[in-house]
Parts: C-alpha cells; sequence; structure tokens
C-alpha cells in the first residue's frame, strides 16, 4: 500500500513539473527577441562574366546584422541592367566591384577600372608563349628594334607585370587550363604606358614574357644588344676586295736596224 502511494506521488510529481518546464518555456520563447537580419540582394543561378543582370537572376536572403557586407545592396532596382564583371555563384550576395558601374555600359568596356585603358597588341604561336597568354595572366612586354646609333638590333623591356584582359575574343580562361591559339592579346594599361608601348611596337617585333601570377617585383635593366650575347653571335663584316684591273698587253713590232753610214769624213747611225 505504502509503495503504490509512492509509485503515485513520483508520477504526480514527475507530471507537474514536466508541465510547469513547458509552460515556462513557452512564456521564455515569447518574450524573447527575435535575432535582427538583414535581406542582401543576391543571385538567384550561377552567372558569367559579361551576363547582364535582370530581376529574374536575383532573389534576397537573410544576412545577420552584425556582420554586414560592405558593397552590398539591399534593393534589386540598384543592381538590375548591371553586367556581372567576374564569376558569380547562385545565392551569393552581389557585390560592387563584381558588377559594372551605372552606366558603363556592356561587354570588355565594363572590365576597365576608372582611369585605366585596355590595349590589343598583335601576337602569334611564337610570341603568344605557345597559346598560354590567357585572361587574367600577367607578362611583360618586350621589342625588339634599330636604333639609329647602331645597325645592331636591341631588345628593350617596354612594360612589366601587365594583366592580360582578353586572348583573342575570350575574357575567361578555359577551365581546365589548356593552350589557346590567339592572334590578338588585350592588355590592362595606364595611359602613359599605353603610349610607350604603341610607340614601341611601331619600331619593331613585340614579344610576350609569361610572368608568375603572384610575381609582381618590376626590374629595372637595360636594353640588351646584340654585342652583349658574346663573341658566338658577334658578326664579323666580309670585306670585299679590290677588282684587280687588268691592262691588255700592246703588241710591239719588230726591232728597227742600226747602220753605221760613212759619207767622207762624217761617221752617222741610221736607224731602218
Amino acid at each position: 500500500m505504502i509503495a503504490r502511494r509512492l509509485i503515485l506521488a513520483l508520477c504526480v510529481a514527475i507530471l507537474v513539473s514536466g508541465i510547469f518546464t513547458y509552460l515556462l518555456s513557452r512564456r521564455f520563447s515569447k518574450s524573447a527577441p527575435a535575432a535582427a537580419q538583414l535581406r542582401y540582394v543576391a543571385t538567384a543561378k550561377n552567372l558569367e562574366a559579361g551576363q547582364i543582370l535582370e530581376a529574374s537572376n536575383l532573389t534576397m536572403v537573410n544576412w545577420p546584422v552584425g556582420q554586414p557586407l560592405k558593397g552590398a545592396f539591399l534593393k534589386t532596382e540598384d543592381v538590375v541592367g548591371r553586367t556581372v564583371m567576374y564569376p558569380v555563384a547562385g545565392g551569393e550576395p552581389v557585390l560592387d566591384r563584381q558588377v559594372s558601374a551605372i552606366g558603363a555600359g556592356t561587354g570588355l568596356s565594363t572590365r576597365i577600372p576608372q582611369g585605366m585603358r585596355a590595349l590589343s597588341l598583335k601576337s602569334d604561336q611564337v610570341v603568344g608563349v605557345a597559346g598560354y597568354l590567357l585572361p587574367g595572366t600577367r607578362v611583360d612586354v618586350l621589342v625588339t628594334f634599330h636604333t639609329p646609333a647602331s645597325p645592331d638590333p636591341v631588345t628593350s623591356t617596354v612594360l612589366q607585370d601587365a594583366q592580360i584582359l582578353t586572348a583573342g575574343q575570350k575574357m575567361q580562361p578555359d577551365p581546365d587550363g589548356k593552350a589557346s591559339t590567339v592572334d590578338v592579346v588585350t592588355l590592362l594599361v595606364t595611359p602613359a604606358d599605353a603610349e610607350k608601348v604603341v610607340l614601341a611596337s611601331a619600331q619593331g617585333t613585340v614579344h610576350f614574357v609569361l610572368r608568375n601570377g603572384a610575381d609582381h617585383e618590376l626590374h629595372d635593366d637595360p636594353p640588351t644588344q646584340l654585342s652583349s650575347l658574346g663573341a658566338a653571335v658577334r658578326v664579323t663584316p666580309v670585306v670585299k676586295a679590290a677588282p684587280v684591273k687588268t691592262v691588255a698587253a700592246v703588241p710591239q713590232g719588230p726591232k728597227p736596224y742600226r747602220v753605221e753610214v760613212v759619207r767622207g769624213d762624217k761617221q752617222t747611225m741610221e736607224n731602218f
């Protein structure tokens, strides 16, 4: 009998404590304020560079107030009509640096930062580093030309650490890193560098030297002349011998006869 009462009291205590716990949790959950969130404009799907943002390509995502994103947008109308400058994954908030400026247009012009210029130069499979001049890679530009002071060719570096914007008409490298044969590459340069490269390319042949993407060191090396390559490549000028003039021999006639002539007391020599 006593055991029954104890078990009954224990069950009632458990039931009452459960009810109170449930009621208290409901009360505190209602009174706790909801975590504040921001809503940023994001992409609804994967977008490639060069695509124009439309309302159908955009969505809104929640973001914690305590971790704001610099350059993010709160309204879709602030983004519609702009061009994507770099590939963006779906669901990623759109940032100002990823899209073109308002009124910047479309195409390659949207990828040119303010104050910079895009310059196209002729290339081929040899000077184009066997097809590995891809968008995003960095190169030095060398020019081989002749100077008025010397007939020997001179090679000089006229531009260093220049970024390639496009290879041919491609603004994105091959996903597998395969080489691409192109005959024109477009570089991102300053106005002063653009003038320098155009002037130098008009004097001779342009060559591209591929750089490591993490190497941004600039070198101040003097131009290289043919004479600095060593004696093995020095060209010895060939001096032509002066032509020998041949004088034709003049035929000689027979030798004259000398005869002593005696006239009285006079003696003379006569030639016949």
